[in-house]
């Protein structure tokens, strides 16, 4: 098979290029994920979407083949949240660790996945493996007050496949909304995405609309899906294609900085700890991340 057809529709330029019907995505992104494709023609999808840019039928599409392809992960009853973890810390400690651990000690079943797509940046896994929370091998199940790590190529080896283009051309391409936008998980489960710039807020919320998936959706800490601990963000929950804003972003000056600790993975990991244990407060955004999540998933 081939998807040299596809690309000579996408691949025609910023002003030339068509958009592809949600069946055709849908067949597109599975022979990528079956890795029926050679590496060129990975390269060239990846690169004529980026200059093109996905619309939201593209990416229910792509998610159509994805969700028919995972291994998932078994849920036991329990609220299940998935949170995507895929940036990682750049000049901000990665706080998804504890964001999942705070929803954890309520009592929800806390799937986290991702890899690494830069090298320079210190990942939830690694902070997670400090805490001594290890990877999955295989794709596991997850009970209430669980938190499980699940690397991509477990999920789809396809999919990490995808997500590894970024490495040798330095570019974003579909898969890295793709990977903030599925559930990974066996039954339903609120879906906390993020959005690194404004333009994708535009593009997955038309996403999150279109396939009527329950999903949190705001401006995360540099791409990661945990509310930036300075500032609270807008939040907005999408379930069964309506949309409602949950949480307006703060405005104005701040009045008082957080105390956060450095980047790596060791002092994100004492940090962490600190804020189980009671010694160090929770930082406000991420308290009202936490209710807004905990509204959605419990009865």
């Amino acid at each position: 098979m081939s998807i040299g057809h596809y690309i000579k529709d996408i691949g025609r330029g910023k002003d030339g290029a068509r958009a592809l019907g949600r069946a055709q995505a849908t067949d597109l992104m599975g022979q990528i994920l079956d890795q029926e494709v050679s590496d060129l023609e990975l390269g060239a999808f990846c690169i004529a979407m980026r200059i093109k840019g996905e619309t939201a039928e593209e990416m229910a599409g792509f998610l159509d083949a994805t969700h028919a392809r995972l291994n998932p992960v078994r849920l036991n009853g329990a609220p299940a949240v998935v949170l995507p973890s895929y940036n990682g810390a750049r000049k901000l400690p990665v706080l998804t660790p504890l964001l999942a651990l705070l929803l954890a000690r309520e009592g929800v079943a806390v799937v986290l996945h991702g890899t690494a797509t830069e090298d320079k940046r210190v990942s939830s896994q690694a902070v997670l493996a400090v805490l001594g929370i290890t990877a999955s091998s295989l794709s596991p199940s997850v009970r209430a007050g669980d938190v499980v790590f699940v690397p991509t190529g477990v999920l789809n080896t396809g999919l990490e496949r995808l997500l590894a283009v970024r490495r040798v051309v330095g570019l974003r391409n579909p898969g890295h909304s793709l990977v903030k936008l599925m559930n990974p998980c066996d039954g339903p489960a609120l879906v906390v995405s993020s959005y690194t710039h404004p333009e994708y807020l535009q593009s997955m919320s038309a996403t999150l609309a279109l396939t009527g998936q329950h999903a949190l959706l705001l401006r995360g800490t540099e791409g990661e899906c945990v509310a930036d601990a300075r500032r609270t963000p807008a939040m907005d929950v999408f379930k069964n294609g309506q949309t409602l804003r949950v949480q307006p972003p703060q405005e104005g000056s701040l009045a008082k900085m957080p105390e956060l600790p450095g980047t790596d993975a060791s002092a994100t990991a004492a940090y962490i700890q600190q804020v189980l244990q009671g010694t160090l407060p929770v930082p406000a955004p991420i308290a009202l991340q936490v209710q807004h999540i905990l509204h959605e998933v419990t009865p």
